[in-house]
Parts: structure tokens; sequence; C-alpha cells
């Protein structure tokens, strides 16, 4: 016979297996809003991919289009994840592995195989150096985002030249190969070497660049030119896709010194 329980006594409950709790989560259904910015990151990714396919075929105006609409897409999933209030860990980590894909080995690839084959080791050399460098730079600014002291107007500005705008001006020399500017590339490979490995400098530099993710508001009274100013933006991209890259390279160089200048005057300001 077993002895009758204390007054008062609870009989003790026994402790849940900790793998229970794991499976839970495991087989918890997923919210689509976390599923719709991965899918666009595995699209651009198979975009930047098959990019370099049609560079080894030989069809490069083509493989640029493919890395440009990966930029798009990488500018729109990142923006849907916020919006959707999908954010996540997993998200994060599969957006930096495309990334570096899209716009470091792709890019890379394409302009070796557009120019820099023909300097044999070395130019393989420099377009290692393009890839590390982006690969680089996305692991900084991975590092960077997890930093509780980083001030807040700091997020105007990146440390260095982003990823996607690394690749859009590596590829300027394809650009202007398109436009005929130059006939070929291999002719020029030394000259594109020396600029490839300043793009890959900028990437992996701690020049600050805009960064424009601040911008969530424009005034009433500019909203109507803005759209104009951008459909116009648009209309000439499809029009002389080529011409408007090669100018929007220019530009964002040339407008690097600026920021550089800005970003000075605004640390100033607020330390002083």
């Amino acid at each position: 016979m077993k002895p009758p329980k204390a007054s008062g006594a609870t009989e003790a409950k026994p402790e849940p297996h900790p793998g229970h709790a794991q499976q839970a989560r495991a087989f918890r259904p997923i919210p689509i809003r976390y599923l719709l910015p991965n899918l666009l990151t595995l699209v651009a990714l198979c975009s930047g991919v098959t990019a370099i396919r049609y560079a080894v075929e030989g069809h490069f105006e083509f493989a640029v289009g493919g890395i440009m609409f990966a930029i798009v897409l990488d500018a729109i999933d990142g923006r849907l994840a916020r919006y959707l209030k999908g954010t996540s860990r997993f998200g994060a980590e599969l957006d930096s592995l495309a990334d570096s894909v899209n716009f470091g080995v792709a890019p890379a690839l394409l302009v070796y195989l557009w120019s820099l084959n023909s300097l044999h080791t070395f130019g393989w050399a420099v377009s290692l150096m393009l890839a590390i460098a982006c690969t680089l730079r996305l692991a900084r600014f991975n590092v960077a985002l997890d930093d509780p002291n980083k001030p807040a107007w700091m997020s105007a500005y990146f440390t260095g030249m982003p990823a996607p705008a690394g690749a859009l001006l590596s590829l300027a020399p394809l650009y202007l190969g398109f436009i005929g500017v130059i006939d070929e590339g291999h002719p020029f490979a030394k000259t594109v070497s020396v600029y490839e490995i300043l793009v890959a400098v900028l990437m992996v530099s701690r020049i600050p660049t805009f960064s424009g993710k601040t911008i969530t508001r424009v005034p009433r009274e500019y909203a109507l030119p803005l759209l104009a100013l951008m459909a116009g933006f648009v209309v000439f991209l499809f029009s002389y896709p080529w011409e408007v890259l090669t100018a929007f390279s220019a530009i964002y160089l040339l407008l690097v010194p600026f920021s550089v200048l800005a970003y000075r005057r605004r640390k100033k300001a607020e330390q002083g």
C-alpha cells in the first residue's frame, strides 16, 4: 500500500523534454510574408548564375542584363521584407550569400571572360580580387548591423562602396564596349585591370558613400517633378541602356568626394 499524501502537498509535474519544444517549432506553419522576400532573393540568385552562363556562351549583353536584374531584385527584397514585417535571420544570411555570387563572383567572371583573360594569370588574379573584395564588403556590412553603439545618423552612409554599386561599376568597361567606344576588351585589358582594382579597393575601403536609405519622404511640391524624372530615367534606360549605365557609373564616382565631405561635416557637427 502507498503511504497517504501529506496534507497540502502537490504532486510534482514532470518537466517537459527540450526536444518536444524544438519539434513543436519545427512543425509550426511559416507565414507567407517570410517566404516572399526569400523567393525574390532566390530569383535574383538564379539571374546572377544565369548571367555567368550567358558570359560563357559569349552573350555578354544578356549576361550584364542578368546582373542588372539581380540588382533590381536586391533593392526590392529587403524593402519588401521590412514592409511585410517578414525579416528573419535566415533571410539576412540568404541575401548575403546570394549577393556574394551576384555582385562578386558573376561580375568578376564576366570581366575576365570579356577582357582580362588575355592577361592570363594576372587577369585571373584581378578577377579574384574583385570577388574577394565584394565578399569582404558584405561580411563587414553584416557585422556592422549588430553594432549597438553605431550612431543613428551614420545610417545615411555606407562604409565603402556597397556591393550592388560595385557590381554595376565593375561592368562599366563592358558598357563602353557595347556602345562602341572601345571595339573589344582584350586590347584594353591592362587599363581594365587597373580600373577593376580601383573598384575592389573602393568596396573594402572605409570611404563613406551616400546610402539613401534614410530618405523615406519627399516634400509635396517635389513629388510630381520627381515622378517625371524617374519616368524619364526608366524610358532612357530601356531605350539607351548602356549609355545610361555608363553615365550613372560616372556620376556615382563623381559623387564619392561629395559624400566624404558631407560625412565629415556631419561628424564634426555631431561631435562638436
